[in-house]
């Protein structure tokens, strides 16, 4: 197996940028790539912000956090990530963009790169379909917020090989996450639940039951959980939900997967969550979760 050291992320959003910290506090070399120039520097912002306030809290030491910050670069062209070892994208769900992201990536990177989707609902087998390097293509879905979530739902392919499993497998753990070994099935195993239950949560919303505050609050007290669905979902971006649904409910035809209403007036409002400054709850800051 050949050793990990620099690691490219495509995409600067809310996932992205946190798989970029876990990479960047293991002590790997990163380059965070993106399209937008505003989400560059947001993630930026927001990675210093996160390692301050861990050394605030005594889980860095300012060295630690200067050396993770001086391993941080950001790009706006693709190709300043041909020396990666390997890339994990992290843009929105859609199969065409993914394919197309992964095939330049194919004409970009060498031979041993491995290319490894953070997709949460949209099959590895068919991402890697014709990029080139079907055998270099493998499944790393992190939890939100990743900087903080330590599960990674690793998933091969059907031509992934064995070698490039494993050799992302012991890169996941060097990073201190702790991999589950999933089949290539939409949601795999923590949105086949997540998706359609937080759908439920925002359909007792537009009922009028209760609340986002009340229905979090229930949540958290009845079962433990450490957000509420409302908080989740402003952090994953109302957007995104939409687009999780779509891809999810396109392959299972579950209703409880369709997008709810409320959903998609409040997507059409502008109201996309944290990063919006307004969702379920409102936000005066864009500093990142645990930051």
């Amino acid at each position: 197996m050949s050793e990990i050291r620099t690691v490219g992320v495509c995409g600067a959003g809310t996932m992205g940028a946190g798989i970029a910290i876990v990479a960047a506090r293991a002590g790997h070399r990163v380059v965070l790539y993106d399209t937008h120039d505003s989400s560059l520097e947001r993630a930026r912002r927001q990675t210093e912000g996160f390692f301050g306030k861990s050394v605030e809290r005594g889980k860095m030491t300012r060295e630690q956090a200067d050396a993770a910050l001086a391993a941080c670069s950001t790009t706006g062209f693709l190709a300043d990530l041909a020396e990666c070892d390997i890339v994990i994208e992290a843009v929105f769900e859609n199969l065409e963009v993914k394919r197309s992201l992964f095939a330049q990536l194919n004409e970009i990177c060498p031979a041993r790169t491995i290319l490894a989707s953070n997709t949460s609902t949209l099959s590895i087998t068919e991402i890697a379909g014709g990029c080139g390097r079907e055998d270099r293509v493998v499944g790393m879905h992190f939890c939100l917020p990743a900087q903080l979530m330590k599960l990674v739902e690793m998933s091969p392919g059907l031509n992934t090989s064995d070698e490039t499993f494993r050799s992302a497998w012991a890169f996941c753990e060097a990073m201190g996450q702790r991999p589950v070994r999933t089949q290539d099935t939409p949601g795999f195993v923590l949105n086949y639940f997540l998706v359609p239950f937080n759908n439920d949560a925002i359909r007792l919303i537009e009922a009028g039951v209760a609340e986002p505050a009340d229905v979090d609050r229930a949540i958290k007290a009845g079962l433990g959980y450490k957000m509420g669905p409302c908080e989740l979902l402003d952090l994953i971006g109302l957007d995104t939900q939409v687009l999780l649904c779509e891809a999810f409910y396109g392959v299972t035809h579950d209703p409880r997967c369709a997008a709810p209403p409320l959903l998609k007036r409040m997507v059409a409002a502008g109201h996309l969550g944290r990063k919006s400054g307004r969702g379920f709850f409102t936000y005066d800051r864009d500093a990142m979760f645990g930051g």
